[in-house]
């Protein structure tokens, strides 16, 4: 839990530079500011989070929708029978998980806000206050609680880390490969210019996992047209095998 004290961080003048740079030259190719791609309140925000685990962004949407259909609200969610859950969340991978966790998940957010099904009082904590709150939820971790707060209508400044994100990380030398996603944000925010606004942090997040999907596959990536090759070890160690 982020409760508990992190190693310190240390972020050189170089490095961070390097991500500016990188930074820069992505949201140059893919264009910044990026539009958020939802308008949810932070509850609805977090249950969308919790479906796309390990899911297709097609596939989670479907089932979120088709949660929003069958039930009035989240508290209908919530006390509504498991199978009715899953049922409507069958086209996620891991339904008959996921359907009973949002549902101790929704009772757990109920219990501790004296049946106040809302997640609403997020926006009077710190950033970090918001984020230790939710990853004491069941199923909540570093890249669901900073999804909420920077997706939702919340808007704050919150860096989430997907596994795009995390390979394109690794490969510019930005992190080292031993690091997992999860340890992954605390380093990776800290990184980031702290005059930063949190639109430019959903950037950040925003491009690297872009560049990820249309360039830096994790197989056979296209290192011949990356606009941040020269910035690259991993891509700069391929083209050389490809050479000799």
């Amino acid at each position: 839990m982020r409760s508990k004290k992190s190693p310190e961080i240390i972020v050189t003048p170089e490095l961070q530079q390097k991500l500016i740079e990188v930074h820069d030259r992505l949201c140059q190719a893919y264009g910044c500011p990026i539009p958020y791609f939802h308008e949810l309140d932070p509850l609805s925000e977090l249950v969308s989070a919790l479906l796309s685990h390990r899911t297709r962004n097609a596939d989670s949407a479907n089932a979120f929708h088709e949660l929003r259909r069958r039930f009035p609200d989240w508290q209908a969610v919530r006390d509504a029978p498991v199978a009715e859950v899953e049922q409507a969340i069958a086209r996620c991978t891991w339904a008959e998980q996921k359907a009973p966790r949002i549902q101790q998940v929704l009772r757990l957010i109920g219990d501790r806000r004296d049946g106040d099904l809302s997640l609403d009082f997020l926006k009077d904590l710190s950033v970090s206050d918001a984020r230790t709150w939710l990853e004491s939820l069941s199923g909540v971790g570093p890249k669901t609680s900073a999804a909420v707060l920077s997706f939702s209508v919340l808007r704050r400044r919150a860096l989430p880390v997907d596994s795009h994100h995390h390979r394109v990380a690794i490969r510019l030398g930005l992190i080292a490969e031993t690091i997992a996603v999860a340890p992954a944000h605390a380093l990776l925010e800290a990184q980031l210019p702290p005059d930063w606004t949190a639109q430019q942090v959903y950037d950040n997040h925003e491009v690297l996992m872009l560049h990820g999907q249309r360039c830096c596959y994790y197989q056979n990536p296209a290192c011949q047209r990356c606009q941040v090759l020269d910035l690259c070890p991993f891509g700069q160690a391929r083209s050389d095998l490809k050479r000799s």
